[in-house]
Order: structure tokens, then sequence, then C-alpha cells
């Protein structure tokens, strides 16, 4: 199996990383309560441009569109940003390389990061990959529709949390997207769901499904198949 991966908001918490920087930067303002203490690094949340690249929207209700685009100034200017990231589930990645050795899984880790001070988002992203215990890791910094890139690289199939993407990867692309929303199925956009997009709540029952679509007591002919099976689509 050809496995893509996104990264931020599906292994790395880029969340809480902007959520501190900005209350550094703006201690006045105050997080969200209830479902809205996200910020724009997680699932289906709005991005905003800056400096030419799409970034996540901070989901702080008293920051204005120009502190936004300060505080995004600023975590670039950090160096090597994108190695500072903990993992959204402790373990997630070393996981995700002891199976694909053992199922034989080729992965390549997909991301939109933009640029920072220090090295380059391709080489920050392969360390702390390799730091939290995927081996020699193959990360791939993307513009444009994931669906096109999923169909170049010839992926099976795609993980990522925003909806968008998932869409892009089952339009432009034969691979299969699974789409993690946290919160579960009970809010996903219908857009998901009229073109059936798998759905898990985050990384590890990810894993846990395409592991045991390697089972060959699951019903269906094939891994996709099974995985269709598994994730409620046949």
């Amino acid at each position: 199996m050809r496995l893509g991966c996104d990264i931020d908001g599906v292994l790395a918490d880029l969340e809480t990383a902007l959520l501190q920087e900005a209350q550094r930067l703006f201690p006045a303002s105050e997080p969200a309560t209830g479902a809205d203490t996200s910020t724009g690094a997680e699932a289906g949340s709005p991005l905003l441009e800056v400096e030419g690249d799409p970034v996540p929207v901070v989901k702080l209700p008293s920051l204005t569109s120009r502190q936004q685009e300060m505080l995004w100034r600023e975590v670039r200017r950090i160096p090597n940003f994108w190695e500072t990231l903990g993992e959204i589930e402790s373990g997630a990645i070393a996981r995700l390389a002891s199976l694909a050795r053992a199922h034989r899984w080729e992965v390549v880790f997909l991301t939109s990061r933009p640029s920072t001070a220090g090295d380059l988002v391709q080489l920050q992203t392969q360390r702390w990959l390799e730091r939290l215990g995927y081996t020699l890791p193959s990360a791939f910094v993307v513009k444009g529709s994931r669906g096109k890139i999923a169909d170049a690289l010839g992926l099976d199939v795609v993980i990522d949390d925003r909806p968008e993407n998932c869409l892009d990867v089952v339009s432009d692309s034969r691979a299969r997207a699974i789409l993690v929303w946290p919160s579960g199925t009970t809010d996903v956009p219908a857009s998901a769901r009229r073109v059936q997009i798998g759905v898990v709540s985050g990384i590890n029952a990810c894993l846990d499904l395409l592991a045991d679509a390697t089972r060959p007591d699951v019903p269906g002919t094939g891994l996709m198949a099974r995985v269709r099976h598994l994730l409620g689509l046949s």
C-alpha cells in the first residue's frame, strides 16, 4: 500500500504552538469557550494568506485579521519552528513507522507548511519525524491540489484533516481519502458525506483500521475493498 499522510492536524500539534505564541504576543486575548477553543490547525478551520502562503487562522475571538498576520509573521521568524511541535497522539509516529515496516506500507508525508527561519521546511519536517521514531521519512512540501499529487505519486490512501483536501483526493485521483475529524462523524461536512470520504477520530484510530484491513478475515477482495468495508462505505 502507498500511503500519503498529512502532518499538521493529523500528527503534529500545531494548534497548541500557535495558541501559545498568540497569547505571548497578545496577552489580553482569551481563547473562545466550548467548541471554539480550537485554532486554525484543527480540521475544517479557515485559512488566510500571509506573504503568499495559506496559513491557519487562530480562533482567538479578540484577534483581528491584522493580528493574525502579525502572529504568522512572528512564527515565521522562529528558527526551525516546525521542529518544536509536539505530537497530537503521543507515540503515533513511532507506531506508524512500526506498522509501515510490518505491513510493507510505502509512506509519503505531505505538508503545506510555510517557510520559517532556519532550515528548509522539508529538512525540519524530516528531523522532527525522525526524532519521534520514523527513520528516513519521505517528506513532500506540496502546493496545489492534494488529489493531483496523490495521482502523480500513485497513492492508494491519503490521510488528511481538511475536508477540502480529501475532496481533492477523491476528485482528482483513484486514492481513498480518510478524514481525521476529532469530533466524530456527527458534524462532518455534507460534501464529504456525499462522496463517501472515510472518517476517523484520530491517527491511532486510522492506523487501527489500516492494520485491520490486512487481516484475511475482513470482508472484501483486495486491500482497498477491505478499507472501504471497515470505513462503512461498502
